[in-house]
């Protein structure tokens, strides 16, 4: 009955909002050259109606496949599945993009009221049992031997099998219900949670107006800082917010010790201020109800839920891994706390090193022990120059070429797109450029996309991240760290586009959590590699080539602060798991959890989780009891680049071998079988350690 009701609501809200065709353009195919998001014509008031003719649309589909009188198989069943739903994809494919790319308040108010309707409908498809019976009985002929299928099917089919176990299909009536309110809880939480996060940012506004309290901060953290105070109607003054391009500079080389606390403050206390965006009540609800749902489907713990699908396997073995390498972490993060701390002894202030003082003396200890300023690199690595670099390393590596295109519709002016073609002139899809903040963009960065390839249909990817935007007649000028995520997200890129796949399901970086992040941690080796930055790594102003010294500086500090680089990320990682270990939740204070764990955890006053509980986006968005795939990766990704230092770093076979076993394959295959088929053997975790300095 309840399913009837909500049918009838959707039809009746689609009369409501039913709009002609050729007005709303998600209710086709995109009519453009290549297929992509026509963001001229696209309007708020399209997503609303687009979701729903996307939902009835999937849903007629799923009914064609269930009344079918044909005996299940793969094609009628699995194959129609794995097709359904075209409208919805993309729909949800700009709308999401743009909710966390360039969002405002009716975006926001739209995902908060959509979120439990696509809940249910998911839940409409993985809990249709007459559906389910014809996906297990494919299972089934395939186990007996009934049917032969390739390993791409075989794994397409274990997906859609297991997802439906996954979900539900196999509980009773009463379990599934609660299932059902769950879900759609957990939809609207997350929304919520995010939203807060993302008010918290805008949120803060740390105005100067007094040039001399900016001592310390070099002209580029300056005249960036004016142009953003200009850009709100303060000009004459100087503005810092809470992005990376803006936060870290002020905390790097601010010489005021107040204002350094100020910010650092306010980064690590959001979601945690008792106010209309507080996340402890949220966050607890969300961890309680992930537990209950693991509880439901037969789980322990929410953790051991999430890694029965990820090579990890259980909570166990990652708890293990994260373990081992927290041994050597916090032994070097101890030595470098205990270094800085002799440079505040030498300054005669009988200051105790504090968090917020971490970057500042850091910055001062490198140039001390290498005589390397960020400040005297920077020039070198303009983003023109340093996406230059990149699309030569994809070119070397993989002969694949970007060529910027003009025609194709943008949601922002300064969103660049470029046309990807592979050695023999192929086209392999677009890319997406969207490298600037901006209010209605979250932090971070990160990769996805508009459409996934599979078949014959090629990707349309994306990157986005929040680089300093340029300020006048300066150009946007990256920091190692920015450069290096610019090569990460890049790699995330390539595995979305060279991927060769049949079916959707297993296409891209539909892969296991703790693989996806191999092909993008291995670009970020050649950013800095000599021979590569010799080719990009070019002074903004005179093109000069970064001089062979500052090169050996770049490579003798690349383990330099490695200790707190490592602790503050494994912090997080094993927050992210102690918190989904749990098996009670009901004196939950996610607070005073936090620093429960990391005092058990011996973590030092002197450095935070990378994120902490109330502003841990990460977990709420695709990584929950994942987050450790980051330094799982690394053990791939550091054993990999190995074979490259071994043949060379653009040796053909071996990038050949990396392109055909990981970056085309997708999830049709194991990982760790695609892993072994590139490099012969089980990744080790020694070049790890020795990459980060910790042995």
């Amino acid at each position: 009955m309840k399913k009837l009701v909500f049918t009838l609501a959707t039809c009746c809200i689609m009369c409501a909002c039913e709009q002609k065709t050729e007005t709303n353009p998600f209710f086709t195919e995109f009519r453009t050259e290549y297929g992509a998001p026509d963001f001229d014509k696209i309007k708020i008031e399209h997503y609303e109606p687009a979701f729903l003719k996307g939902i009835e649309e999937q849903n007629a589909e799923i009914k064609a496949i269930v009344e079918s009188r044909e005996t299940p198989g793969f094609e009628n069943t699995i194959v129609a599945l794995d097709n359904s739903g075209r409208t919805l994809a993309r729909v949800k494919g700009v709308f999401y993009a743009l909710t966390e790319a360039d969002t405002n308040d009716e975006m926001s108010a739209l995902s908060e009221k959509i979120a439990p309707v696509l809940s249910e409908h998911n839940d409409n498809i993985y809990l249709n049992q007459d559906l389910y019976k014809r996906v297990a009985a494919v299972w089934q002929q395939e186990q007996e031997g009934k049917i032969t299928l390739t390993t791409e099917q075989h794994r397409l089919l274990d997906r859609y099998y297991k997802a439906f176990i996954r979900s539900g299909a196999g509980l009773d009536a009463g379990k599934q219900n609660r299932l059902r309110e769950i879900n759609k809880e957990l939809s609207t939480l997350a929304i919520t949670f995010s939203n807060h996060v993302l008010n918290e940012n805008n949120a803060y506004r740390l105005v100067i107006d007094n040039e001399a309290e900016l001592a310390g901060l070099p002209e580029w953290v300056k005249t960036g800082a004016a142009e953003e105070a200009k850009a709100v109607g303060k000009e004459g003054k100087w503005l810092f917010t809470l992005q990376n391009s803006s936060r870290l500079p002020l905390l790097q080389y601010a010489d005021n010790r107040e204002l350094r606390k100020d910010i650092y403050e306010a980064y690590i206390n959001r979601g945690n201020n008792g106010d209309a965006n507080d996340n402890k009540e949220i966050l607890k609800k969300i961890i309680s109800l992930r537990l209950e749902k693991a509880n439901l489907l037969g789980f322990d713990c929410y953790s051991n839920f999430v890694l029965d699908e990820n090579m990890a396997k259980n909570s166990e073995t990652v708890m293990d891994f994260l373990h081992n390498l927290w041994g050597y972490s916090l032994k070097n993060a101890k030595t470098e706390a205990a270094e800085l701390q002799k440079m505040m002894d030498k300054e005669g202030k009988g200051e105790k090193l504090a968090a917020w003082d971490w970057w500042y003396y850091t910055e001062k200890l490198r140039q001390q022990k290498y005589n390397l300023n960020e400040d005297e690199i920077k020039p070198y690595f303009s983003l023109e120059s340093v996406r230059n670099g990149l699309y030569y390393v994809a070119n070397k590596l993989y002969g694949i070429t970007l060529t910027e295109l003009n025609n194709v519709s943008v949601y922002e002016p300064d969103v660049k797109v470029y046309e990807v073609k592979d050695a023999d002139g192929a086209y392999l899809g677009l890319f997406y450029a969207d490298y600037f903040p901006r209010t209605g963009k979250r932090g971070g960065a990160w990769m996805s996309n508009f459409r996934e390839q599979a078949g014959d249909v090629r990707p349309l990817i994306y990157n986005v991240a929040s680089f300093t935007k340029p300020a006048g007649d300066m150009p946007s000028l990256l920091t190692l760290d920015e450069v290096e995520t610019m090569f990460h997200e890049f790699g995330h890129a390539l595995h979305g586009m060279l991927t060769k796949c049949n079916y959707l399901g297993v296409s891209g970086t539909n892969v296991a959590q703790d693989f996806v992040e191999l092909p993008s941690q291995i670009m970020e080796h050649w950013a800095v590699e000599p021979e590569v930055l010799k080719v990009y790594a070019k002074h903004y102003k005179t093109g000069e080539v970064i001089p062979d010294e500052l090169i050996r500086k770049i490579q003798d500090q690349n383990t330099f602060n490695q200790g707190f680089m490592t602790t503050e990320l494994l912090a997080a990682a094993l927050l992210d798991m102690e918190l989904h270990n749990l098996t009670d939740t009901a004196s939950l204070d996610v607070v005073a959890f936090e620093k429960a764990v990391m005092d058990k955890l011996g973590l030092i006053p002197e450095i935070a989780p990378r994120y902490r509980a109330t502003y841990f986006n990460h977990i709420l968005s695709g990584y929950a009891a994942g987050y450790y795939s980051y330094l799982w990766a690394e053990v791939l990704d550091a054993d990999a680049f190995e074979a490259f230092k071994e043949h060379g770093l653009f040796d053909k076979n071996t990038a050949d071998s990396f392109r055909r076993n990981v970056l085309e394959k997708g999830g049709t295959e194991d990982p760790m079988v695609l892993y072994k088929a590139f490099r012969g053997a089980e990744p080790s975790l020694e070049p790890l350690l020795k990459n980060r300095g910790l042995k």
